[in-house]
């Protein structure tokens, strides 16, 4: 099955939607969607590709309502999936689906293509998982290439299962089977690497690259669950205050220095 979904936010008006095959999409508020699953996808040979274009100045938030299972098919066991974000000068995406299980005997191979403008405000993350409960024989990979104001910033390559966990120097890295990167531009934030965890916030070159544009980072984090992976994330920060002044002037309950998110 070929799923395609091409979405257009345009400030002022309500996003433009097309979407066929095995994803729907909903609107579940002014700038949010949620991607909801029509059909079983994907399975081993199935392709999904996702366009997402916000107009300068527009906002949108972009979820799902359910994490991606994919699953293995005979005699293919490979499903693929592309994305496809450009953020216009001004424009504002929160991209934050849940995450992508990879059930054992299936492989998903994932690529996400990120071009905005300089004083766009981007925030994409991606999850997975590789197995259900007592499953290990699942395999994905997922590559992430970002261009801020045309430079390229990231050229981001991750898989799992690890081809050699002892490179990680961690004692838990033969037992990771899950992964979350984030890719957030700006972020005021500095570099952070954790004592204890397979996890770490990287500031990206492109200031030194493009003047005095803002910071862009990647953080990745690894480990035996979900769960412990997004702790890992928070800890790479100290308990912030809140009470903060979001930068578009409206004030928020949010950690001071963390980039504003999407109402």
């Amino acid at each position: 099955m070929h799923t395609e979904v091409v979405i257009s936010a345009i400030a002022g008006r309500s996003p433009r939607i097309h979407a066929v095959g095995g994803l729907a999409v909903r609107q579940t508020g002014p700038h949010r969607l949620h991607l909801v699953s029509a059909a079983a996808t994907p399975l081993g040979g199935d392709t999904i590709r996702v366009v997402v274009r916000v107009a300068p100045g527009a906002r949108l938030h972009l979820t799902a309502v359910a994490a991606t299972m994919a699953m293995p098919s005979r005699p293919d066991r490979t499903s693929y999936a592309d994305w496809e974000v450009e953020v216009g000068a001004g424009g504002r995406l929160l991209l934050d689906p849940l995450p992508t299980l990879v059930a054992g005997g299936a492989d998903h191979e994932s690529v996400c293509r990120v071009s905005a403008a300089v004083d766009a405000s981007v925030t994409v993350t991606e999850a997975v998982q590789i197995g259900r409960t007592g499953e290990t024989a699942g395999a994905w990979s997922g590559r992430l290439d970002a261009d801020i104001d045309g430079t390229p910033v990231l050229r981001h390559r991750l898989e799992l299962p690890l081809a050699d966990p002892s490179r990680l120097g961690q004692p838990a890295a033969p037992t990771v089977r899950c992964a979350v990167s984030t890719l957030t531009h700006p972020d005021p934030r500095p570099t952070a690497v954790s004592d204890t965890e397979v996890c770490a916030r990287l500031v990206l070159p492109a200031s030194s690259v493009t003047g005095s544009s803002p910071s862009t980072t990647l953080t990745t984090a690894m480990g035996r669950s979900l769960t412990a992976v997004r702790a890992a994330i928070s800890a790479l920060d100290p308990a912030p205050a809140t009470g903060a002044v979001a930068e578009n002037g409206v004030g928020e309950d949010r950690p001071q220095g963390r980039p504003a998110q999407l109402a």
